[in-house]
Parts: C-alpha cells; structure tokens; sequence
C-alpha cells in the first residue's frame, strides 16, 4: 500500500535541488506582468533568468519566496527601467530568506532602488542602481537598502544618485560590504544601528560623506558597534547635499570622507583618504534632542590607524570654516574630533596627523565650539573578529 505524502514531505520535494527550475524573461512587450508573474510563481531553489535588454517597468517588483536566486546579464545589459513607475515605492523589494540578487541593474526607481527587509543570508553581486538624472532631491532614498536583517554580503555593487545614502545597511548583523562604488549620493555607505559589519576595498568618491558608521535612537534595534572600515578608497567627497529637509543625512557636511557618530568598537585602519575640504575622518557625538533612555549618543572605543592622508580640510562646512582654516594655516587638521565626553570614551587616533578638538558640549550647537588642535591617546582596542559569510553565498558571489 502506497501511503499519501504528508504536506510536510510534499514541501521538502517541491524545493529538492531536482526539480528547481529557471525561469527566463526576455525583453519586451509586458515585461511587468510576466516579470512580477514570475517572481510570484517561483519555488525554493529556483532561478529567475532575466535576458539582456531594457525593461520598462510602470511599477515595484517583489519576492517573497525563499531560496531563489535573480540573475541577469549584467549590470549594463539588464535595465530594470522605472522612469515610468506610477506608484512612490521600491523598484524591488525582498522579503524572504536565501536570495542572491545577481547581473542586472535598477533605474530611476520612485523610492529606493532595492530593499531587502527581513531578508536573512541575501547576496547582492554585480548590481548597479542610478538615477540618471543626477543628484536630485526627489531621487529614491537608498539604491541598495537591506534592513533588519542578519547575514548580509554586498559585493561588486555601483550606487549613483541616492538622496540618502547609496549603499545602506540597518538594525542588522554580520554584515559584508566590499569592491563596490558608491558614486554622487548624499551618504555613500551607511550602516546604521547594526553589529559586526565589515566596510572594506570599496570606493566611495565624489559623495557628500563617503562612509558613515552611526547609531540613531528610538528604532527597534539600538546599539550599534563592532565595524571594521578598511583598505578602501574615500577620496574627493565633494557633492553638494541634496537630501530633503528633515532627513538626518541633511546635516553632512559636504567634504566629508568617515563619519563615526554614536558607535561603539569601530575600526577605521588602512584606508586611503583625501580630497575631502571638510575632514577625512569625524569622531562625534548625536546632537539633537532625544528622549530615548537605552540610547548613548557618545561614540565609544573608537580606533583610528593605519590610514594614509591625503590633502583635506582646505574648505570645511563649518560656521567660520574660511577663518577656521585660515587660522591653521589654510587647512584644518585631517581628524576632527566634536571634543564631546572624556578619556572614558576609549577613542584612539594613532594615524600619524593632527587632530582638531572642536571643544562641543554634548547637544550645544556648532557655533559654540572652542576649536583647538587635540589628541585622543585612548588604548588600542582589539578589532572586532571577522565576520563570517556562508560558505553557499560566497559560493553565489564568485
């Protein structure tokens, strides 16, 4: 006697490597309903092959199944185009776990380009998001924005045109971002409220902040700390902040190369920074009003060596900059420290550099600093262990 299969059992078939599927998507007429058609339709272990060409896409797309991969051309021969988009929201959006995002690109999408939210264990490789209309307040806020999220490898991705930031990571952990440009954004890499994160071999040029590691308070996961930022290139950050008013990415300066702000155990080591007219690195404190009682505002164990500077602070972005730099000689130091809090704080900045103490009380406003040439000689922290990506997605990303 044959016995039916449980649903259980029926489950465990239906995504057996066996029978996994690819699914291809070629160009053309009805490209949204035979694209979305398919991710809808898709099973753990399938394949989502998109063909070379423009898509001309009126709204967001969306997955929600687990174990699917996306896969196209390439990022210059696979155009998910949403200049057309009706609706305000992603051009993409992931919801499940174990998806690779692969060889395609994303433009001109109303809100953010891709987000992944919730998605454990994602792969983003070779992926480009622009809006190719340039820096614009109404650009889409983030071009690749996973969130609330663990395990998460960026790998090989181009960002252009962000009103916020281009390659932004929140309230997640075990987080990898690396070889990838970030290029005319407000923000060029963010990681904001997550742990154990690695920044490293990427390019972030010609943004308002090149990359930014900090802590805001009242979201659901606080404390954020245990990056390691290092061997990339943070040169030339001098794009004019576009960000809508209100958006905490609207207080950058322009001319900023590494901004720390509320952390806890970051690293910034071996990197190559310069071309940045207001600091090529910024250890500060958050300086609005809050009334969050779990939050620390004050960065904490910071280490800043190893790092090769570049010319930088000939213009900072600060009330009294010219006279600023003109009092030091035509620059300002390379390391800006807001002089908020004390030796306790565990800050260390051994690159071989002045630093300026801007001399803030915590919340006073910038007007109020006392500049002054400082030091922070705290002791030297171990770095944080490395972060350890899955054998299956390094697989994916090669």
């Amino acid at each position: 006697m044959i016995r039916p299969l449980s649903i259980a059992a029926l489950a465990l078939c239906v995504s057996t490597p066996a029978m996994a599927r690819t699914i291809t998507i070629e160009a053309g007429a009805n490209a949204q309903e035979r694209l979305q058609g398919a991710l809808l339709d898709a099973k753990p272990g399938d394949t989502i092959q998109i063909g070379a060409g423009r898509f001309d896409l009126t709204d967001g797309l969306s997955l929600d199944v687990d174990h699917v991969t996306v896969l196209g051309a390439g990022a210059d021969k696979t155009v998910l185009s949403f200049k057309g988009q009706l609706g305000a929201g992603e051009g993409l959006l992931v919801t499940s776990d174990d998806v690779v995002l692969r060889g395609f690109a994303v433009e001109d999408s109303r809100g953010d380009g891709i987000k992944s939210k919730g998605a454990d264990r994602i792969v983003y490789k070779d992926i480009r998001v622009e809006w190719t209309g340039g820096p614009k307040e109404t650009n889409g806020a983030y071009g690749v924005y996973p969130v609330s999220s663990t395990t998460i490898l960026i790998d090989r991705v181009t960002v252009k045109g962000a009103s916020d930031a281009g390659i932004y990571v929140g309230q997640s952990e075990q987080i990898v971002v690396r070889n990838s440009t970030v290029m005319g954004n407000v923000a060029g890499i963010e990681i904001e409220n997550s742990r154990h994160a690695e920044v490293h071999d990427n390019l972030a040029t010609h943004n308002t902040g090149g990359i930014l590691v900090f802590d805001l308070p009242n979201l659901p996961k606080e404390g954020g700390g245990d990056v390691s930022v290092f061997r990339n290139r943070v040169i030339d950050n001098d794009q004019p902040n576009f960000a809508p008013k209100g958006n905490i990415v609207a207080t950058v300066r322009k001319g900023t190369g590494v901004l720390i702000m509320a952390n806890d155990n970051v690293h910034v080591y071996d990197n190559d920074l310069s071309g940045n007219a207001t600091s090529n690195i910024m250890l500060i404190s958050y300086r609005n009003a809050f009334t969050d009682p779990h939050y620390n505002p004050l960065p904490r164990r910071i280490v800043i060596s190893g790092n090769r500077h570049g010319r930088a602070g000939f213009d900072p972005q600060l009330p009294g900059g010219d006279q600023l730099a003109a009092a030091f000689g035509g620059s300002i130091p390379p390391v800006m420290w807001d002089g908020t809090g004390g030796s306790e704080l565990g800050l260390r900045v051994a690159d071989p550099v002045p630093l300026l103490n801007m001399n803030l009380a915590l919340g006073a406003a910038v007007e109020t600093a006392k500049p002054a040439p400082g030091k922070l000689d705290g002791p030297d922290v171990p770095k944080p262990a490395p972060v350890a990506i899955p054998a299956a997605m390094e697989a994916a990303a090669k």
